[in-house]
């Protein structure tokens, strides 16, 4: 588990410090708080009185020096974005540097493996810690001359994307600036090659990209991995299995609704773009991989926030709150939350300590898109605001990333519901009706595209990493058509895919975004039942629903990381994780 959680943009420099930390967020908790001790647990055999407080001794230690390690990477890497300086980025490197040679000792490691042998001997609570525990030392237990392998070979994919430019008639362009020009464009053949411009990059880093995952093959099989997609599922608490059929139900049920909503998109882009319908190619999206919803041409939500100052979309966020009984304010006072020159210029949350130091940086713009924006953040910080910090040091962790990110995703998308715009941004609500339709469809259609976008990342990433001497180029488009029905550009064979990032520097991801999807899904139907709410989830009226503040923070928020998630998301929603509450929301 991971600590920063940054919104959609998810940069390369947050994305890189994600894949490189290990688990857990740091304190200074006392041995009393870390782990129950030997002399308070009944009385049974020497052996089990043994491994109790051996269990006891290790993790006593081994969390205090966690808590110390990581809040000084946390506040080095809040100095650092805050503001921009290089000497400010190699201080928090150092940090992390020292955080992974914690989790490097093959001894600590050997102790831990033993002592989870012997868990029917310990408490729940000691074993779930040390499981914990196990996930952070596992994968750093490598030779390291082939974890510094891995390192550079990251890096230098990585200096590839940073430093790229395409060239274009002539001239060289940066990706946003190619981004900005196929937005505007409306001429086909230029589109085309705009987007051919976005994706040269991928012809420099896709042998690099093999290389490297051949490198990772490596090292999961030194851990007794299939392979490094297996590995990292695994390191993440899923079951490879599970996770599959998971997504399979997803694709199912959302095989039909996408099919629908994507003829009538292509419908109006085919208009707007003057080629027939059946001639639509990827570079008639905005999205270079077709990954967001192009922006609607029949509303624009920026026209309810006309006359609205940024500090205003900090008070409607912390009157929502508030209004549902969790108060932000003292996320705030340590928060930066405007532009400033240096500063990191997208958004997160970050969590400083375990004792409630939490804090987020944004950009604030009186924007539709930073209303949601703030939303979001606010809602990973109040989950680790109101986690029961009587939990063991490790524990007091969202049950899962991808449970914080189905919070977070849930309170943003209030910003794209009619009923808290009006009350909340102070909408016209003759407009908001107006509009009503339009709205809910734009926001149905970024659900839908986003989707099958995961289903592409999670397909090729596991056929990559299963063989990575395949014809990948040939493999991409298969799975593109597949699963977002985009249309093979003819006698094209070249590594689109490798453009992608994320498949460096946030490897075996993305799965954990649409997890955050389903979940959020599921606890908005629990909601919407709990409310009585009659209708769909995407107009359940959170206005000051203080019965929900109390819902989330006793069913989601207080567990930490006590149980593994699937347990988690029986417990809070009384079933187990499933497609269908999202495959509801996105029918018509």
């Amino acid at each position: 588990m991971n600590r920063f959680y940054r919104y959609a943009s998810h940069s390369a420099a947050f994305m890189s410090l994600a894949a490189a930390l290990g688990a857990c967020n740091p304190s200074k908790p006392s041995p009393s708080q870390t782990v129950t001790s030997a002399s308070s647990v009944p009385s049974g055999s020497v052996g089990a009185t043994h491994a109790k407080q051996e269990a006891n001794a290790l993790l006593n230690t081994y969390l205090l020096e966690l808590a110390k390690l990581e809040k000084a990477q946390a506040l080095a890497y809040w100095t650092a974005a805050n503001s921009g300086k290089k000497e400010d980025f190699d201080a928090a490197a150092r940090a992390e540097l020292e955080l992974k040679k914690l989790h490097s000792s093959a001894d600590r490691y050997r102790q831990i493996v033993s002592l989870l042998e012997r868990k029917s001997e310990l408490e729940p609570l000691t074993v779930r810690s040390l499981e914990i525990a196990e996930l952070a030392f596992k994968g750093n237990q490598l030779p390291p001359e082939l974890l510094e392998k891995m390192v550079n070979a990251s890096s230098e994919i990585e200096k590839t994307f940073n430093t790229f430019r395409a060239q274009l008639e002539g001239k060289k362009y940066s990706n946003n600036e190619l981004l900005d020009m196929l937005a505007k464009q409306k001429d086909s053949k230029k589109r085309q090659a705009i987007w051919e411009g976005l994706k040269q990059v991928g012809e420099r880093v896709g042998p690099q990209i093999i290389a490297l995952a051949k490198i990772r093959n490596e090292a999961a099989t030194k851990l007794g991995y299939a392979n490094y997609w297996d590995m990292q599922v695994r390191l993440q608490e899923h079951d490879p299995e599970r996770l599959m059929t998971l997504f399979q139900e997803l694709e199912n049920l959302t095989n039909a609704p996408f099919a629908a909503m994507k003829t009538k998109l292509d419908e109006e882009l085919a208009q707007k773009l003057h080629v027939r319908p059946e001639e639509m190619m990827p570079w008639h999206y905005d999205n270079p991989f077709f990954q967001d919803a192009p922006p609607s041409s029949n509303v624009d939500l920026d026209d309810f926030y006309q006359g609205k100052k940024k500090e205003d979309i900090v008070a409607i966020a912390k009157q929502f709150y508030s209004d549902i009984g969790i108060d932000i304010t003292p996320v705030l006072d340590k928060s930066d939350l405007y532009e400033r020159d240096g500063k990191d210029q997208h958004a997160f949350c970050i969590a400083i300590d375990r004792e409630g130091d939490v804090r987020t940086l944004l950009n604030i713009k009186p924007k539709a898109e930073w209303m949601d924006t703030m939303l979001h953040e606010q809602g990973h910080a109040v989950y680790y605001r109101l986690l029961d910090h009587e939990l063991p040091y490790n524990l007091r962790e969202a049950a899962h990333i991808f449970t914080t990110e189905a919070i977070a995703m849930m309170f943003g998308a209030l910003a794209k519901n009619p009923t808290w715009m009006t009350h909340y941004v102070g909408a016209d609500k003759k407009k908001v009706k107006a509009a009503e339709a339009d709205i809910l469809e734009q926001r149905r259609r970024e659900q839908l595209i986003f989707t099958r976008w995961t289903l592409v990342m999670l397909h090729f990433e596991k056929a990559l990493y299963e063989n990575p001497d395949q014809d990948l180029n040939q493999l991409w488009w298969d799975i593109v058509e597949k699963y977002q029905s985009l249309r093979r550009p003819p006698h094209r064979h070249a590594a689109d895919w490798a453009s992608k990032p994320h498949f460096t520097i946030a490897p075996v991801y993305y799965h954990n975004y649409m997890l955050g999807e389903l979940f959020a899904s599921q606890l908005r139907a629990s909601l919407a039942t709990f409310a009585r709410h009659e209708g769909p989830t995407s107009t359940l009226s959170f206005n000051g629903r203080k019965e929900f503040g109390e819902f989330l923070t006793n069913k989601v928020f207080k567990p930490g990381m006590r149980m593994k998630w699937p347990q988690f998301v029986r417990a809070a929603t009384g079933e187990e994780l499933t497609a269908k509450y999202f495959a509801r929301e996105v029918a018509r």
